[in-house]
């Protein structure tokens, strides 16, 4: 079935670019050049992937807007800023919002196409039958990892794409350090640490939530991140 991807861009060239570069890989491809346009075909319908910019037209964060409409209608649907803004400020408020992924502008075409399939990959594992799920359990932690579920102490948790991938790499093997190249190879990512280190403490806050001093997850200075073993 043809994925459906959003894009939301105000620069007419880059977006005219970009639907055809889409299109041609067999995506089928809805633009919109404001924040009004998208959150109206959203709240209408969901994409199967949203690729958002954050400056759109006199809006300078519009596109934040746009993504926690769409988060909060879908906490797993893929979502990618794409923009010229480069700095960790806008880099970490993108992903606290619930991005699964924050790119430049500057990238080839090749890089975001890659990203995209990655995405999609990992998403469409939620679509197998129920009963080839393989749940994973440590401590009070459980993992569906077909139909990316968590629980923790019986309490739903709700991860977006990329923090359930990179919790299971962390998780699956309690005790054992997983390196910030290791944690983008399990998650099928290619980011700075920067990206990494604010997935990981955007997860550590959705866990707090459900339990006040959570430690689970401990950072090994210079070295990466490692789920605490039990006893």
């Amino acid at each position: 079935m043809q994925k459906h991807i959003a894009l939301v861009e105000d620069d007419i060239a880059l977006r005219e670019n970009y639907i055809a570069a889409l299109t041609q890989q067999g995506y089928r491809v809805s633009a919109y050049s404001s924040r009004g346009e998208a959150e109206c075909a959203f709240t209408h319908k969901l994409p199967d992937l949203a690729i958002i910019d954050i400056g759109l037209g006199d809006e300078i964060d519009g596109g934040f807007a746009v993504c926690q409409l769409a988060r909060s209608m879908s906490k797993t649907l893929p979502i990618i800023f794409f923009t010229a803004r480069d700095n960790d400020f806008d880099t970490i408020c993108g992903l606290r919002m619930g991005a699964d992924d924050y790119l430049t502008k500057d990238i080839s075409l090749p890089h975001l196409l890659a990203r995209i399939s990655a995405l999609f990959r990992r998403t469409e594992l939620m679509q197998l039958p129920q009963q080839q799920s393989e749940v994973i359990t440590t401590g009070k932690l459980a993992m569906d990892m077909n139909r990316m579920l968590v629980s923790y102490d019986g309490q739903a948790l709700e991860l977006t794409v990329t923090e359930f991938w990179m919790l299971h790499g962390i998780a699956k093997h309690p005790g054992h350090v997983k390196s910030r190249q290791q944690l983008m190879d399990d998650s099928k990512m290619v980011v700075d640490d920067t990206t990494i280190t604010s997935h990981i403490k955007r997860i550590r806050k959705k866990f707090m939530q459900l339990e006040d001093g959570f430690d689970a997850i401990e950072t090994v200075y210079g070295m990466g991140y490692r789920w605490k073993a039990e006893g």
